[in-house]
């Protein structure tokens, strides 16, 4: 099982319409090879910073699976304009929580 961790920098003023936002961009990702699941949450100290923790059967269906696939250009552009810096991504492997 592997973990993609997603730190989402988000502009103060425009978390409520990045929760919207992500909300109706959310298909994308569920219905992509691997997915397993994934919450969405910001930050208890810095609301503004959103974690989304996303699992994937294996690294191969993140990447370069979703990432290089249509769906996830689309997702992508539907949260783009929410971002105040680039997103931080990386990955861990574990099992299920």
């Amino acid at each position: 099982m592997i973990y993609e961790i997603a730190v989402l920098p988000v502009h103060k003023e425009r978390t409520e319409a990045f929760k919207q936002a992500f909300a109706a961009v959310a298909p994308l990702l569920t219905r992509a090879k691997g997915y397993g699941g994934h919450l969405l949450s910001p930050g208890i100290e810095t609301p503004e910073r959103f974690n989304l923790i996303v699992r994937w059967a294996s690294l191969e269906d993140h990447t370069p699976g979703f990432e290089v696939s249509e769906d996830h250009r689309i997702f992508m552009l539907g949260l783009e304009e929410y971002f105040s810096e680039e997103p931080t991504v990386y990955h861990i492997e574990g099992g299920t929580f």
